[in-house]
């Protein structure tokens, strides 16, 4: 055979498969379901696993994405194009394969937390059940370093005290657009008598003590602070700019490391799907070894 035909048969053998390569995209599955002896219920989630995951036998390391109120766990598949977004970003170089997992916070009672008078206990839910299943059900690499928590609006609050209560478990948490909790007393006594939520005065104060990111950023150890990376983002535009601000402040007057972003927007899945590659970047460099 020719020289010219050897090489013209290796580059259409290497153009196939680049672009075979190239189409692999990932898969989201966004009604899965789970039972919760904690909430005592079945309880849905979505998951995005990435473009090599039917096809390898390694174990993958993992961002838990949290949704906003008034949406479900389907909402950053249907609105923030996770699915996209994560191909784009891997395929690029930008962020490592990872699984990302996304539990619903909308049905029974909506929110993250658990309420002031135990009565509703998503955060131990999310801790005690969520997490293992996650972590059994699909190949992932269960230490911290190879953990992290990101979210919208609700799920940005939720991502600020998951980590602030529990650094052991995330080394990376990216709030975005966040909701950071009552400024005062007062503000979490308005917030929980506007959703009709029991509670004592002393359950009050252990509200606002546990719930408040400013307050949680100003008392809590350094060091623990420290333990976690963190990304926060909020649109110069965002109603939720003020608390998102303050925090920045406190953080910066306490030395601790982070990456504060303020761009042009509001509260919109727009901006959020923006933000999505610079977070998946992020937490990639955690999970590289350097």
């Amino acid at each position: 055979m020719r020289k010219e035909s050897v090489l013209a048969v290796a580059v259409f053998l290497f153009s196939v498969v680049s672009s075979s390569v190239s189409a692999q995209t990932g898969r989201v599955f966004d009604s899965l379901t789970m039972q919760s002896e904690i909430l005592e219920g079945e309880r849905r989630y979505a998951v995005y696993l990435p473009p090599d995951y039917e096809t390898s036998q390694r174990s993958y390391p993992v961002l838990y994405l949290l949704h906003g109120g008034g949406d479900d766990q389907s909402g950053w598949i249907q609105f923030g194009e996770v699915l996209h977004i994560a191909d784009k970003a891997i395929q690029s170089g930008r962020a490592t394969p990872m699984v990302i997992a996304m539990p619903d916070a909308h049905s029974g009672q909506r929110g993250y937390f658990n309420s002031p008078n135990g009565e509703w206990r998503y955060e131990d839910h999310f801790f005690e059940e969520f997490v293992p299943y996650i972590e059994k059900t699909y190949r992932i690499r269960s230490e911290k370093r190879y953990r992290a928590v990101a979210g919208l609006s609700m799920g940005g609050g939720g991502s600020f005290i998951y980590a602030l209560h529990r650094p052991e478990m995330f080394s990376s948490a990216c709030p975005l657009s966040a909701s950071t909790g009552p400024l005062s007393i007062e503000d979490a006594r308005e917030r929980l008598t506007r959703r009709n939520q029991p509670f004592t005065e002393e359950q009050l104060e252990a509200y606002y003590q546990s719930h408040s990111v400013l307050e949680l950023v100003n008392t809590l150890p350094v060091e623990q602070i420290k333990s976690v990376r963190w990304y926060i983002d909020c649109g110069d535009e965002d109603f939720l700019y003020e608390g998102n601000s303050l925090v920045h402040i406190a953080l910066r007057k306490r030395e601790i490391p982070h990456e504060f972003r303020i761009r042009d927007g509001g509260h919109t899945w727009t901006y959020w799907r923006t933000a999505l590659p610079d977070v998946l970047e992020f937490i990639s460099a955690a999970f590289h070894q350097h």
